[in-house]
């Protein structure tokens, strides 16, 4: 899909008006007690303290008892940034604090012919293009107020509840009892055009603890990008005349997790090996912990998982809390150094806040992109950087308008309750070992 000359001029518009803008770059709106990602500090927050103004405040109980919080801010390359997340389930005495801050690192997007190749955050005015959100874009929920210098202000910001189906399923052994719940997401999301292209950055927040991070791209096709002699794209419109040409969308996102209200959290990489059987005998499974205790650039594969291991807490069992980091699906592009892997976690430094492109000040000879931040430094103070690529390749279907295509993951808690914490009143006492005969 060739960028053409209309897409070309909207972009470098884009890019006078960041250059433009008082004199800096990343000017963000949002509470004066939101810090920049990597400057939040270790503290026990008051459970009854709010983090921000009411005007920067997400708050919200969900089916079940629990209660999601959460401060938000707006930034002219990242767009959607969340600070001191915190989960409070029921039965919990205060809010676990889970995350200081959460938000987009980069949407890099280079096509297959090679002549065209974007970081769309801080290349292609990403944070400039917010769009205005209607009511019936939000529904049952509330659209919030986003300023955006130069460009003023847009009722940008839902805050809404989602259907999800069922959060759990449980039938007794003689059928004769079902326990069941339909669990709702706290859903959080902005809509930013770049080009042709929409992107709904969304964070959902479940009743169970689970967090998930998506990027729906949507929008159109570019109408006059169109070639029909490289071979690398798809035939659109009458015959086999019109292609729209490949490419791909490699999504990152940077979160600085904050367990428990510390910083210092530690980094742990399971793998399982499966042993296949002898004779006449049954397969076999062996799982390793390796703790990740310098920078590290990782693969996904079959069996192997991370997760983010909290410093301070523990569950009323006696086990440390953390969330493992649970990738969605993704094509992986091998055209750079910082997209040729999964996961990557890198000491906290607050110069490092994009992917690619990176336009912070890191100093002169500093690398640009998050491959050259990992060299080998100990993780203390871990942040994670999660890349999920989709190869777009154009379809009939994509016209017009384009249909959402999704890429994100999920943070699904390990440890952090004792139990579910949806768990009935009348199943409470099972925990661990107990009577099946229920």
């Amino acid at each position: 899909m060739h960028v053409n000359r209309v897409t070309r001029a909207r972009r470098r518009g884009a890019l006078l008006a960041a250059a433009a803008l008082l004199g800096s770059v990343g000017a963000a709106t949002g509470p004066a007690s939101a810090a920049p990602s990597g400057e939040v500090t270790a503290a026990k927050a008051a459970p009854t303290r709010p983090d921000c103004s009411s005007a920067y405040r997400i708050e919200q109980t969900l089916d079940g008892g629990t209660t999601w919080r959460m401060c938000w801010r707006y930034d002219t390359e990242s767009g959607l940034i969340l600070d001191k997340v915190s989960y409070r389930p029921k039965g919990e005495p205060r809010p676990i604090r889970v995350i200081n801050s959460a938000k987009l690192a980069q949407i890099h997007v280079p096509y297959d012919d090679g002549r065209a190749e974007y970081d769309d955050l801080t290349g292609a005015g990403f944070g400039w293009g917010l769009q205005n959100i209607k009511g019936a874009e939000c529904p049952g929920g509330t659209v919030k107020k986003v300023k955006v210098p130069e460009m003023g202000t847009f009722n940008g910001l839902c805050t809404t509840t989602r259907s999800r189906g069922h959060a759990y399923r449980l039938a007794n052994d003689l059928g004769s009892k079902v326990w069941q719940a339909q669990g709702k997401d706290l859903l959080v999301y902005t809509v930013n055009k770049v080009s042709w292209y929409e992107y709904i950055t969304e964070w959902r927040f479940s009743s169970d603890g689970t967090i998930a991070a998506n990027v729906g791209a949507t929008g159109k096709l570019a109408p006059d990008d169109y070639n029909g002699t490289d071979g690398r794209g798809w035939p659109i419109g009458k015959g086999a005349r019109d292609y729209a040409t490949s490419h791909s969308h490699n999504v990152f996102w940077r979160l600085d997790f904050g367990l428990d209200g510390s910083n210092k959290g530690r980094v742990e990489q399971y793998d399982s090996k499966v042993t296949p059987p002898r004779r006449n005998g049954a397969p076999k499974v062996r799982t390793t912990r390796t703790p990740v205790t310098r920078e590290l650039a990782g693969d996904a594969r079959t069996m192997r998982w991370w997760r983010v291991v909290s410093a301070r807490g523990r569950n009323k069992d006696g086990h440390p809390r953390s969330y493992e980091i649970v990738p969605g699906p993704s094509a992986k592009h091998a055209g750079r150094g910082f997209t040729r892997h999964d996961i990557y976690f890198t000491q906290n430094r607050a110069c490092e806040q994009f992917a690619s492109n990176n336009i912070r000040d890191c100093g002169q000879g500093a690398p640009k992109s998050v491959d050259g931040w990992v060299n080998g430094e100990n993780l203390v103070n871990p942040v994670v950087w999660v890349n999920i690529g989709f190869h777009h390749i154009a379809r009939d279907e994509d016209q017009q308008p384009m249909p959402v295509h999704w890429q994100g993951f999920q943070l699904a808690p390990r440890d952090v309750t004792a139990m579910n914490p949806l768990t009935p009143a009348d199943l409470a006492g099972q925990n661990g070992h107990h009577n099946h005969g229920s």
